[in-house]
């Protein structure tokens, strides 16, 4: 019942525009910086099915482009927060279509109110969409050093939005229509990757990297690397900060999972789509928030109680610490404990621990009986 009342609904409408619960998110982040860490902002979209539903607000038909078949869904673009060891969504919206849309606006909203907002951003196009967001992100004190973003999204006239507000752009790079300046030449992607120098890396998988500009003038870097299933193909990696190696471009990309890791994790576990059926387009907006919610404070208790170190970096940390150690002066140091308890205990407790401990010491190997002194091993 609580989300078929409008009036908790445009309450629950507010909640995914610029708020507190924006704000808290943010906060989070501040708390625990990443120490060493590049920190992105990740975009990307996935599928908001509602195939059973007829009568579902706004509802649209897309394309899914990794079956090919056209269901009824919202794109639920998103965009997110990383430091490679947490991820936090910040932003989404339900985007439909006004060219194959299935229903239309509810006509009973007060256009006064947040949901008739989100109405309005979900027919518009996703680039503007994501410009939006980033907005909201960056007035509310959010900091990032890259946007990370598919193939669907890297395309010049975001990029130019992206970069005229101070951030660089790692995304792969679609082979489509769009053309690369090299030496007054436009080149198409094919034609760039036989125009780019090998590059002599440590990764086998790196195969070429060339310096070049977009169409409107933008300058990039574009790395090509193997394709991991199909040997005999590669795929382009587009990035905009120039100073970057192309082992840091690549890393830093690789980052972009983890929002196909969150997406997995709402959809799978937290059950995005499935936990509420309604018709109304305020209900989804709530029901995407609470899964949101859920999985901000599932990924902050793990970052608060998870130590944000690799395994590696720990095994070696603690093999300093265990190298400091003499462990025969430790364990001399332990039975001078003992002894030292005993003589201060009673005649019988005394004797009882001396016998155990006896038998402890003629239960020990060899080897360690050797670091013992005489009086402990005679005694």
């Amino acid at each position: 019942m609580f989300f078929t009342n409008l009036q908790y609904l445009r309450a629950w409408g507010s909640v995914p525009n610029p708020g507190v619960f924006r704000t808290w998110r943010y906060r989070c982040i501040k708390r625990k910086p990443a120490a060493n860490r590049d920190t992105v902002f990740i975009v990307d979209d996935s599928m908001f099915e509602r195939n059973r539903s007829k009568a579902v607000e706004l509802l649209a038909r897309f394309k899914d482009h990794a079956t090919g078949a056209y269901y009824k869904v919202f794109r639920m673009l998103t965009m997110g927060w990383s430091d490679g060891h947490t991820f936090l969504p910040l932003d989404f919206a339900l985007l439909s279509s006004s060219k194959s849309a299935i229903n239309g606006m509810s006509e009973k909203i007060d256009k006064r109110t947040n949901g008739y907002k989100r109405r309005q951003e979900a027919l518009l196009p996703a680039p503007q969409v994501i410009v939006s967001m980033l907005d909201r992100a960056l007035a509310a004190g959010a900091t990032a050093s890259y946007v990370l973003m598919d193939s669907w999204f890297t395309h010049a006239p975001l990029i130019g939005e992206i970069v005229s507000r101070g951030l660089d752009v790692i995304g792969m790079v679609k082979n489509d229509n769009k053309r690369f300046l090299v030496q007054g030449r436009k080149l198409s992607l094919k034609e760039l990757y036989a125009a780019a120098p090998p590059v002599q890396s440590k990764k086998r998988g790196i195969l070429r990297s060339i310096q070049t500009e977009l169409a409107p003038g933008i300058p990039v870097r574009v790395v090509f690397v193997r394709h991991r299933t199909k040997k005999n193909e590669w795929l382009a990696v587009l990035s905009t900060d120039l100073s970057l190696s192309v082992e840091d471009v690549i890393r830093i990309y690789g980052i972009r999972w983890d929002i196909e890791v969150f997406f997995k994790c709402t959809k799978s576990l937290l059950r995005l789509q499935k936990e509420f059926q309604g018709r109304s387009y305020d209900l989804l907006i709530s029901h995407t928030t609470i899964v949101f919610s859920r999985y901000i404070l599932l990924a902050w208790q793990h970052r608060q109680s998870t130590d944000a170190r690799s395994f590696g970096g720990l095994f070696y940390v603690l093999c300093d610490e265990v190298g400091t150690l003499d462990w025969a002066i430790a364990l001399q140091q332990l039975l001078d404990l003992i002894n030292e308890i005993a003589t201060k205990a009673g005649k019988k407790l005394s004797a009882l621990i001396q016998r155990q401990l006896q038998q402890w010491i003629a239960a020990l190997p060899n080897y360690i009986k050797a670091c013992l002194p005489i009086s402990y091993c005679e005694s």
